[in-house]
């Protein structure tokens, strides 16, 4: 029998796996099976994060990494394969950024942007591209957004100008699906899986409690309501586990139906 989503015995990477989302997906991973390494800075985030699951066991871990580094992701990346002999997976959800006006945005603000959102993903599959082709097999999943692929309904941030969506974002995101799609062409030969997972609506805790804003972004999906953190982690799981072994270059939506529009 195959127990095509047991992921016992995995050895995954994950980027920003201690945020809002990042940590529904580490859990996710964690109760299937994987053995998790969250490449982050802040040692005091991720223990508070996972102050249960560090509890439990050797599963999951911290390796100190920092994504806008091609010689830090090198040496994370080094230090999991040496630890293992192997990596399995590697999930790029993490990204910064800097600036928001759609007219006052400086070129620096616009830069740091797109190396934070796109850049970080290009450096984060070439630094670990040695190690799948070692192995001859991999996967990657990288995390784009919805505003990679629609354009932001600017009537739903008139009033909340505070959580408008800049420029740089979207178009760096939808940059990452033309990524996935480039490097699942490039790697497939090597036996290597380059998928996307790409959420809608998934506001933080702290922004839930604008309602009327949470009211605006319900009724722009066709399920009438925001996305939850679990909503979004068996996606993570499936491109993962081996039940996703003949899929590539494809980008999964998880967004309510938003951009079905």
């Amino acid at each position: 029998m195959v127990f095509t989503f047991n992921l016992s015995g995995k050895i995954i990477i994950i980027t920003g796996g201690y945020g809002y989302l990042g940590k529904a997906i580490t859990k996710s991973l964690l109760y299937h099976g994987a053995t998790v390494y969250v490449l982050a800075k802040s040692k005091s985030k991720f223990e508070s994060a996972f102050s249960d699951e560090l509890k439990e066991g050797a599963s999951l871990l911290m390796i100190e990494g920092d994504i806008s580094s091609s010689e830090s992701l090198r040496n994370a990346f080094t230090c999991v394969f040496e630890k293992h002999g192997r990596i399995d997976v590697l999930i790029n959800n993490a990204f910064f950024s800097k600036g928001q006006s759609p007219e006052l945005m400086t070129d620096e603000e616009w830069m740091v942007g797109l190396d934070g959102t796109i850049g970080s993903v290009f450096r984060s599959i070439r630094e670990i591209i040695p190690y799948f082709k070692l192995a001859n097999k991999g996967k990657i999943i990288n995390v784009s957004s919805m505003y990679g692929m629609v354009a932001p309904d600017f009537s739903i941030y008139e009033n909340y100008p505070s959580f408008l969506n800049p420029p740089h974002y979207g178009a760096a995101k939808a940059g990452v699906v033309q990524l996935t799609k480039y490097y699942a062409s490039y790697l497939g030969k090597l036996g290597i899986n380059v998928n996307c997972v790409t959420p809608g609506p998934f506001p933080s805790n702290e922004v839930q409690l604008s309602e009327g804003f949470i009211e605006n972004l319900k009724g722009h999906t066709l399920l009438n309501r925001i996305g939850k953190p679990e909503d979004l982690a068996g996606a993570f799981v499936y491109l993962a586990a081996d039940a996703s072994n003949f899929i590539t270059g494809q980008n999964i939506v998880i967004d309510g139906g938003w951009t079905s529009k």
